[in-house]
């Protein structure tokens, strides 16, 4: 519910949308709702003494890869406390939508760890999805759409759940956009593998366009996760040490 000070005040956050704006440009905030941190005394995490409150408990309440707490869409303070936190974004400093981020997560109990996704109807429509978690998203979009009439959500989603981003009135999950996950993905493993001879050129275009009829995508090139682990960045892959010398 607060920015971090060391990106400025509140007043100046609004003031960087505010010029934003005023330049044309439409400002997105990354939101993580799919998960939380373990911390204690800086966190939500047993506030009130209990391993449970805003999160499940037991297991359930854990994300084993990630080390943080898994939210329970199903208690009615956990809707408030984060459908209220996507009305502040948008009411006290203008922004304009949400990537939301971890969506896969989410929509599984196992969290679409272990497990690859073809595109077949049965990987989806199971006893694996977490219908609690994807009934909050179409509520969080509701709630995004209908405050902001030009609004934006877009979802990390990489398993390709279908419906995802029609609208909540036809039964969709409400998301405007996908992220075309795969996109990046692609790119980085050819660079990294293959000499520009050996390029698959039918894989690629598969690659490129390969979506969920009438859902759109948001292709990339680059992806945030390559910086996170260490790799390299698509120019260094492309010139390396001549970024500097040629």
């Amino acid at each position: 519910f607060a920015p971090s000070s060391r990106y400025g005040t509140p007043e100046e956050l609004k003031e960087l949308v505010d010029e934003a704006h005023r330049l044309g440009i439409t400002v997105l905030l990354d939101i993580v709702h799919s998960h939380a941190s373990k911390n204690v005394s800086d966190g939500l995490n047993m506030w009130d003494g209990s391993d449970s409150c805003y999160f499940h408990s037991g297991a359930r309440g854990n994300h084993d890869l990630w080390d943080s707490r898994l939210f329970n869409y199903t208690n009615w303070e956990t809707l408030r406390f984060l459908l209220s936190n996507l009305h502040l974004w948008i009411h006290e400093y203008g922004f304009d939508g949400f990537r939301f981020d971890g969506v896969t997560s989410m929509l599984y109990h196992n969290r679409g760890l272990g497990q690859g996704f073809s595109g077949g109807y049965h990987e989806y429509f199971g006893l694996n999805t977490d219908t609690e978690a994807l009934v909050y998203l179409m509520l969080a979009n509701q709630l995004v759409h209908t405050t902001l009439k030009s609004g934006i959500t877009i979802a990390e989603d990489v398993s390709g759940m279908p419906a995802l981003c029609r609208p909540v009135e036809e039964g969709g999950g409400g998301f405007d956009y996908r992220l075309a996950m795969a996109v990046p993905d692609m790119w980085i493993k050819i660079l990294k593998e293959q000499s520009d001879e050996d390029w698959n050129i039918g894989n690629i275009i598969h690659t490129l366009s390969n979506r969920r009829w009438q859902e759109p995508c948001i292709g990339y090139c680059e992806s945030h996760d390559q910086a996170l682990v260490g790799d390299k960045t698509i120019a260094f892959w492309l010139m390396d040490k001549d970024m500097y010398t040629g």
